[in-house]
């Protein structure tokens, strides 16, 4: 499949606003040709509202290489374990083939200098949901964690995309969490602390198995459930963690 042809198939709002621009400079660097592709990219705005266009596939897609672009330079080089993860997610979830035209666009995306993080966050927060928004933010933490070690730059810039995302404190916190290892992670994870009772830590797993659940995402395609279900995973590991731990049922 040639790069016009999956982006033709599976891009919508991201065509446009900032991402649009990004999104367009990256192109020209891989496509020959581009227009005779089919493909228009609106690189000055605006885009459509979330109740025009939902999030595709391709457009989650996309939003993930510009933001691991932007995570993997924070701490100013460009480690291959880095690389070599942002690769293996991809092909774990697109195949070979669509994961090779993904790597293209973001190697192209990674040397544009300027990338305005703020204005692709707000495009993103107005136009994603919530819960592809989390899942957005826990495969950047895996990027950031690939080499073995999560740098203060890497956590800070996570932090500041988090906010621009509209992703609370403490469920930023929670994520972090996943890949952290510490006495208090656990409850870190369902988000309490760890003066909550037994039924307090029953309630929050409940209420995180409901946000985290893998069904939040299920509109991005098969994918995506992958990385979604790993996340439900780690808040269940949590709670089973805690429950050997004090012994209830």
């Amino acid at each position: 499949m040639s790069v016009s042809k999956w982006l033709g198939a599976t891009l919508g709002w991201s065509f446009g606003g900032p991402i649009g621009a990004i999104l367009g400079f990256a192109l020209g660097s891989v496509v020959d040709g581009l227009s005779n592709g089919g493909i228009k990219v609106n690189t000055q705005g605006p885009f459509s509202s979330p109740s025009q266009s939902r999030t595709r596939s391709g457009d989650f897609e996309v939003s993930l290489l510009v933001l691991a672009a932007i995570v993997i330079k924070a701490d100013g080089r460009s480690d291959q374990r880095e690389l070599d993860y942002v690769r293996a997610q991809f092909v774990g979830m697109y195949g070979k083939d669509r994961a090779n035209q993904a790597f293209k666009l973001f190697k192209n995306i990674s040397q544009q200098e300027n990338i305005p993080v703020r204005d692709v966050c707000l495009q993103i927060k107005q136009m994603m949901d919530h819960p592809s928004r989390l899942q957005l933010l826990h495969f950047l933490f895996g990027i950031a964690k690939a080499d073995g070690n999560v740098s203060k730059s890497e956590v800070d810039i996570i932090y500041t995309i988090s906010n621009y995302l509209g992703i609370r404190a403490i469920d930023f916190e929670s994520i972090k969490a996943m890949f952290y290892s510490s006495s208090d992670n656990a409850y870190k994870i369902l988000e309490i602390d760890k003066s909550a009772t037994n039924d307090e830590i029953k309630k929050a797993y409940r209420n995180m198995a409901k946000k985290y659940h893998p069904d939040k995402v299920i509109h991005l395609g098969p994918e995506h459930q992958k990385g979604a279900e790993e996340k439900f995973r780690q808040v269940k590991d949590a709670y089973d963690q805690l429950q050997k731990e004090r012994g209830f049922n």
